[in-house]
């Protein structure tokens, strides 16, 4: 029985637990109780996990807190959906737990685990029980106690693996929609799955993914060798500050400017990361101290060193547009003619995705840090990636603003109300506002066989959408249009805008616009082709 991991065994224990649940992608997926094909679980905690695994590979021998602060760090970035956010916020707690350690063992194992648990019900507004936060927190109270019997690693995860096991069973009875379904909760199966791959291993039998892996796993880039002749400045200088006061960070980029060129910083809550070329490295490090402590540094002569070396994670982060203006915003939505319509509202970048595929932290970072403003708005509309956008405040120097809009007709409101010269305050209060003033149904497909909230769904079936809850299902989609229809005139709507999708054939949608306007003839109805896929029919109506 192990006693001890070090950074390497980390590594291991991370990557195969991305092979873990990517292997499992698909059962996560089918433990989805609600039958719309959105981006499942599954895929989420994959794509999450994949970032890290795919960084921790082109670590050799990372000391533990490395190995650690290199996972967290991919994840972070990587998280997508409400599942693979919660679960980079237990990687992230862990690691902070690892900090300035070379071996783990079952006590400090355990403590990583809580401090987990505590960084993601922190970033959780309303934690609800029966939940992957459900098992990770219990099967790390049980690792605490475990620890105080033996200190040994491997007894330690082992009885954190038992009571996750306990505890996920526990979910069914924990949420009504899952015990009707009579299957677990998707999240926590995928922290099990994961705590299993981990101590499988442990002890050498180590999950390998399916060829390919995930399909957000993206190769580094290359470069070519450094010529000599073209270098200005000699000394590639690189650091990491552990932050440690409220120093603006910006002052310390603008102190760099002035010394060289190829400045890259990027910073979070806990560190500075700092990438320039430099005739006098003395002096930026001399600068960086004000900030914290270094926790690396590096510094190569590139008129010696001047072969071919791999890109670091700062200089892979996009440069970060200047301010030209006070306000901007950002959208996520997917379709042609839906990222039309918000540009044309005034959006200065899209994020494709939404449904079925939901961009990462990382996506959004880079879109965000594109747009020339001081303060970005995001529009979510989508309420599995509000929390990804959350995160991305505490990665760049600009400021974030997520409005929680979760349906792309929510999204187009709160435009319509954006005041491009108006103060931040007031932007944020008229942006919440309308999210409330429009109703969205949407029309889509089952994806799966399901019985879910007293209908009996068959995968195929059209699915109809008002708001949060399922309104209707149905082979004949006219059926759902109608229905629609019938309680949009009811609730006495005025406005209406229909936008179809991309399986839908134009003649096909001035149909459906006709029921509209013969069921509500006081209402005005507007057609636009969304172009967007999986929903046939997004529809607003206030």
């Amino acid at each position: 029985m192990r006693q001890t991991i070090n950074g390497a065994d980390f590594r291991r224990l991370v990557i195969s637990a991305a092979a873990g649940i990517e292997i499992n992608k698909q059962k996560l997926n089918d433990l989805n109780v609600f039958p719309v094909p959105d981006g499942d679980t599954g895929t989420n905690m994959s794509m999450t996990i994949n970032a890290a695994a795919g960084d921790l590979r082109k670590l050799e021998d990372p000391t533990l807190e490395q190995a650690g602060k290199a996972a967290a760090s991919a994840m972070l970035r990587g998280a997508r959906g409400n599942s693979g956010v919660i679960l980079s916020l237990l990687m992230r707690g862990i690691s902070r737990k690892l900090k300035d350690t070379d071996t783990c063992d079952g006590v400090l194992w355990a403590a990583a685990l809580q401090e987990g648990v505590d960084a993601a019900y922190k970033a959780v507004m309303k934690p609800a029980e029966g939940t992957i936060l459900t098992v990770a927190r219990l099967a790390a109270a049980k690792a605490t106690q475990a620890a105080q019997e033996n200190n040994y690693f491997e007894y330690v995860h082992e009885a954190a693996i038992a009571e996750a096991k306990l505890a996920l069973a526990g979910t069914t009875d924990m949420n009504p929609v899952l015990k009707k379904a009579g299957v677990v909760d998707a999240g926590g199966k995928g922290w099990l799955v994961a705590l299993e791959s981990m101590l499988l291993a442990l002890r050498g039998e180590d999950l390998v993914a399916p060829e390919g892996g995930s399909a957000d796993v993206k190769e580094s880039a290359n470069f070519d060798d450094f010529n000599t002749e073209d270098i200005t400045f000699t000394y590639c200088t690189e650091f990491i500050i552990s932050r440690e006061n409220d120093l603006d960070p910006e002052k310390l980029r603008d102190f760099l400017s002035s010394l060289g060129d190829s400045l890259v910083l990027v910073d979070d809550d806990e560190i500075i990361k700092v990438h320039v070329h430099t005739n006098d490295p003395g002096k930026a490090l001399h600068e960086a101290m004000d900030y914290g402590s270094f926790v690396t540094v590096k510094i190569e002569n590139m008129r010696l060193q001047h072969t071919e070396k791999v890109m670091t994670e700062a200089e892979k982060a996009p440069k970060i547009a200047e301010p030209e203006k006070q306000l901007g915003v950002v959208s996520v939505c997917a379709g042609d003619g839906l990222a039309d319509v918000f540009t044309d509202l005034g959006v200065d970048a899209i994020i494709s995705g939404g449904q079925t595929m939901n961009p990462s932290t990382q996506d959004i970072l880079e879109a965000v840090n594109k747009v020339p403003a001081e303060i970005v708005f995001v529009l979510p509309n989508n309420k599995n990636i509000i929390m990804a956008a959350e995160q991305v405040d505490a990665l760049t120097p600009k400021k974030v603003v997520v409005i929680p809009s979760k349906t792309v007709p929510q999204g187009i409101t709160a435009m319509l109300n954006f005041n491009p010269d108006g103060s931040e305050e007031e932007n944020i209060e008229s942006l919440t506002a309308a999210l409330d003033t429009v109703d969205t149904m949407q029309i889509t497909y089952a994806a799966r066989n399901s019985d879910f909230d007293g209908y009996d769904i068959h995968e195929g079936d059209y699915l109809a959408l008002y708001g949060k809850a399922l309104f209707g299902t149905s082979q004949d989609i006219r059926v759902l249009l109608r229905s629609l229809a019938e309680k949009v005139r009811d609730d006495g709507k005025e406005y209406i805008t229909i936008y179809y999708g991309a399986d839908v054939k134009e003649r096909h949608a001035q149909k459906a616009a006709n029921i509209f306007a013969e069921i509500c003839p006081n209402a005005d109805v507007n057609l636009i082709n969304g172009g967007q896929p999986v929903y046939y029919y997004l529809i607003s109506a206030e």
